[in-house]
Parts: structure tokens; sequence; C-alpha cells
């Protein structure tokens, strides 16, 4: 096992919202913070996750200022700005970015004003930033010149660092570090009596976590959940907010199944609901990774996906989960049906997600492979 790193001084730029790449960096810095690093998060507002205090963790919250003349506030410029400021003013190491646009830009800007060539630039891709956003003609070239840029880059799964080298033409040293999950906290042993509030006795329990955006396919959850509903007592829990939440609620209510699902909201604690699911649906139109399924996986709550980007490097299919066709709402609920008929598959089907999620996929063994970039970053 490497030796541990001295503790370092670490800024983590991101998007601080609940979508995957926010989530992640979030975490990952708490978790540096809980091995003796010293981290600042930087961004235009406090991440979702981040509401504990934690001696070693500071947020820098980026202010932008608006005039008349600007259309668009440069919130990249004024990223860049604060990356100076922090930097300058606690001796930082490295900046670690997660989603390419725009951060890899900005702090490769505040690396460039600084003249502080010691101070070492991380990019992490999280999928859209490679697949959607930076691959428009408006973003490809900064998203390109943003990655030869930095002194390392990660992706969240082998399929990402493919689709970078493809679409991008770089990309051959990505560094794969797959997210992760901190399985102390999300697990199966949730209090039982918490399940009287989501759904009758008999009910069977199937879960949905995301953002609501349209690559989430809201309609087919909704879908899946009508057919199984129809052949078997079963409630449908939906965690997250986004633009697609008010065609969600109108959908339920076109089907008649309001009484049948519960729209929660933004949760912060995701974990005190998954464990009492019994599945959990993911039919997204494109996952780089699948975290959300991940999480529910660490519940000990087997997720039923569709076979898309990364999601095969999480979900193995008959074994801790299932893959589907994207769009393929037959396959999905005939998937859920034949497992809740079946208590011994289920049972299976939860040790195995659990099992997936603490061997390959726990929070330690992979902050550790975090570490390891950093010293080797540092050490070049």
């Amino acid at each position: 096992m490497p030796r541990r790193l001295r503790p370092l001084r670490v800024a983590i730029s991101c998007y601080p919202t609940f979508g995957g790449s926010g989530v992640i960096a979030t975490e990952l810095g708490i978790a540096l913070a809980d091995r003796g690093h010293r981290v600042h998060f930087i961004s235009y507002a406090q991440p979702q996750r981040l509401r504990e205090f934690h001696e070693r963790i500071t947020y820098h919250e980026v202010d932008v200022a608006t005039y008349p003349l600007f259309k668009y506030p440069p919130y990249d410029l004024a990223l860049a700005s604060k990356m100076i400021e922090v930097a300058a003013s606690n001796g930082l190491d490295l900046v670690h970015v997660h989603y390419a646009i725009p951060h890899a830009i900005s702090a490769y800007l505040a690396r460039e004003m600084l003249g502080d060539r010691r101070l070492r630039v991380v990019t992490t891709l999280h999928g859209t930033d490679i697949t959607l956003v930076g691959n428009n003609k408006a973003y490809f070239p900064a998203t390109r010149f943003g990655i030869q840029r930095s002194d390392a880059v990660t992706a969240v799964s082998d399929y990402l660092k493919r689709e970078t080298i493809r679409t991008f033409g770089v990309g051959q040293d990505v560094v794969v570090v797959p997210n992760f999950v901190d399985t102390r906290r999300f697990r199966p042993d949730a209090p039982a009596a918490r399940k009287k509030c989501f759904g009758r006795k008999g009910e069977r329990l199937l879960a949905h976590v995301s953002n609501f955006r349209p690559v989430k396919r809201i309609a087919d959850v909704i879908h899946v959940f009508a057919t199984v509903a129809r052949k078997t007592p079963a409630r449908l829990l939906m965690i997250g907010d986004g633009p697609e939440l008010p065609n969600a609620e109108r959908l339920v209510e076109e089907l008649g199944l309001r009484e049948r699902v519960e729209f929660f909201g933004l949760l912060e604690a995701v974990e005190a609901v998954l464990p009492h699911a019994d599945l959990f649906l993911l039919p997204s139109e494109f996952e780089s990774f699948g975290l959300a399924a991940l999480e529910a996986m660490a519940c000990g709550v087997p997720p039923i996906v569709t076979e898309t980007g990364g999601t095969g490097e999480v979900v193995e299919h008959g074994v801790n989960g299932y893959l589907c066709r994207v769009g393929d709402i037959e396959c999905m609920a005939q998937t859920a049906l034949d497992v809740l008929d079946d208590p011994a598959l289920l049972r299976r089907l939860k040790r195995n997600a659990r099992l997936t999620a603490v061997r390959r996929f726990r929070r330690d063994r992979v902050v550790q492979r975090y570490e390891e970039v950093y010293r080797d970053v540092l050490r070049r």
C-alpha cells in the first residue's frame, strides 16, 4: 500500500447541485477532509451535500458581478479570480475541478495569471461535459483545450474515457476513477418502522432519484410503474426536482396514479428512504456511470437501468440488477414483475447489490485512488 500523502491543500470547484458531478465532488471533499487534508470548495453556491461543519473544510462563494453591458455575466472569469484569491491566501497545492465546462478553463486561467507552475490542475470528466455540452461547437475548442492543459484528467468510467478519445482526439492518458458511495451512510438497515410511512402493508416499493431532466426519461419511470401497479400492489417513490417535474405530476394524474406515487422533491437524506424500496428504476437516455443506481445498490436495492454509457460497468445483468434497452418500457416492467414475484431472487439481488457497492465502489477505496492521482501530479 502506498505511503499516505502529507496533508494537502486542495481546492474543489463543481456545480453545487444534486447532479452526479456535484454530489461526487462534494463527497470527495468531505472524504479528503476526513483523511486529514485541507479542502476549499469554490462555487457560486454552497454544495447541496455540504451541510455539516467540518474543521478542515472552507466554502468560498464566487461573486458574479452583473452590469447592463453583460447579457450573460461571465461566471468563468469570476471563478478564475476567486481561485487566484484562494490559492494566494491558502497556499494551495492543487485545484481539482469537476465537469470540464467552465471549471477546467477557469483553473487554467487562474494558474496562468498566478504565474505559479507549482499549482496543479486536476480535471474530472463526468459525462455530458464530454458527450453533450463539450461536444457542442460553441464549447468544443475550449473543452479540448481545458483537457489538454490539465496536469491530470480522470473519467468516471471506461466508457467516458473512450468517448473522450473518440470525440476530442485526446485523453489517452485519462485515468479512470469510478464514482463511489459512502457505504456506512448508504446501507440496507434503515429503521424498518419507517416503511409504514411510505406504503401500505403488502405494497411493493419502487424508487427513482434524479434531477428530473429530459435525459432521465421520467415519463418512462411512470409508465413502467403503471404496468407494474396493474399487476401487483405497489407504490412509487420519486425523489428529486427539475424541469420535468410538472410533466411527471401531470402524467401521474392522467394515469390515475396520484394515490400511488409520492413526490418527495429535493431530499438531502436520500439514504433514509432508499433502503425501504424493493427496486430502483433508472431508464435514462444516457448515464456515464449511474451514481443514483450505485447509491441504491449500497442500500441493498437492486436497480433496473438502461444499458447505456457506463451503466454496464456498475450493474451486472442478472447478478446485482438488470439492464434493458433505452425506451424499452415493457422490458423494465416485466423484469420488475418477475423479480417481485420471486422472493429468493430478490433476496439474492439485494445481497449482491450491496456486496458490489462495498467491494468495488466504497468511499475509502476510491478516494485513495484520487490521492494517488494527486501524488503523481505533485511528483511531476
